[in-house]
């Protein structure tokens, strides 16, 4: 099991601090392993996410509202977008009465990509924690936000 003092080899002025270093540190381990996993089906972690929402959605959705619903907000959104658009992934609706109005679609290609990848693949992140655990941890960053 890691430690970040270890890790980095640093001394932290308080525990508030190390806390917060460590959610940052976690946090880009976490990024990093998955995009590692991701690599391998041509998606970013971002992309899949964009999918998820899409499908579960189960009707289009403007790029707004997909902006709003994904983990991690990112202003390229729409560029995430026409790199799932130039694979098959999603499709574009455009409004009847309003062209600047598009609404996006996970495309039956899209769909068969999201089968293809397994839903434990984070669990190799987390298995170090019990349930209880992890209950305890989303609490406290549930508290922090």
């Amino acid at each position: 099991m890691g430690d970040i003092s270890t890790d980095i080899n640093s001394k932290f002025p308080n525990n508030r601090v190390k806390a917060l270093l460590n959610i940052l540190y976690t946090a880009n381990w976490i990024s990093s392993c998955q995009n590692e996993f991701f690599k391998s089906y041509g998606i970013s972690p971002q992309q899949y996410n964009i999918l998820r929402i899409l499908n579960g959605a189960n009707q289009p959705l403007n790029v707004q509202i997909i902006k709003n619903r994904m983990i991690e907000r990112s202003p390229n959104a729409t560029r995430l977008m026409d790199k799932l658009y130039a694979k098959g992934y999603i499709d574009r609706l455009p409004c009847d009465h309003d062209r600047r109005v598009v609404k996006i679609v996970i495309t039956p290609k899209g769909k068969d990509l999201l089968e293809s990848i397994p839903n434990s693949f984070n669990k190799e992140l987390i298995k170090n924690l019990t349930e209880n655990e992890a209950e305890q941890l989303s609490n406290l960053l549930d508290k922090m936000r």
